[in-house]
């Protein structure tokens, strides 16, 4: 896996370069293989964080927020502490919750209702964890770096929450 503080792994010499599919193809496989064979959630969900964490270059917060009545509660993470309760509807995350869709946020100060849990974040991505159309959570992930995100980003970390999904759902 890639260390947090590395340059962009598909940004490499070595033959990839601007090659993000590939990374995350290869990054789904690795996670895929890490959670395979332990049936906990909870431990899945933390190694499923701190793999994402420390293999996406420029984040500064990724984890779960998981379903418990009308709320996001705070799951396993990597990063600063965060907000523990979230409302459906409410932030980016109660947004993607809500709507059961990704949401991509190039800059968290223009999104209506940001939560701010970090101050440093500048941009954001939230993915509704589904299983069998049943929400069951949101993985989010936080970057210091306006526009961090792109779609290539949102595709590779849909993929990746639907390999947790199958291993904690």
């Amino acid at each position: 896996m890639h260390d947090a503080t590395h340059a962009a792994p598909w940004t490499t010499t070595q033959g990839a370069a601007n090659d993000k599919p590939a990374f995350y193809r290869d990054l789904a496989e690795e996670l895929d293989a890490l959670l395979q064979g332990e049936t906990d959630p909870t431990a899945n969900a933390a190694n499923a964080a701190a793999a994402i964490y420390h293999s996406l270059p420029d984040l500064n917060w990724a984890g779960f927020y998981f379903l418990r009545g009308d709320e996001l509660v705070l799951g396993p993470f990597q990063g600063r502490p965060a907000c523990v309760r979230i409302p459906i509807g409410r932030g980016v995350c109660g947004a993607a919750a809500q709507s059961r869709r990704s949401i991509l946020v190039p800059d968290v100060e223009a999104f209506p209702g940001h939560i701010a849990c970090d101050s440093a974040s500048r941009s954001e991505l939230v993915i509704p964890l589904l299983a069998n159309e049943r929400l069951i959570g949101v993985l989010d992930l936080d970057s210091p770096m306006l526009a961090r995100f792109d779609a290539a980003d949102q595709a590779g970390c849909e993929a990746l929450a639907a390999i947790v999904v199958r291993h904690i759902g």
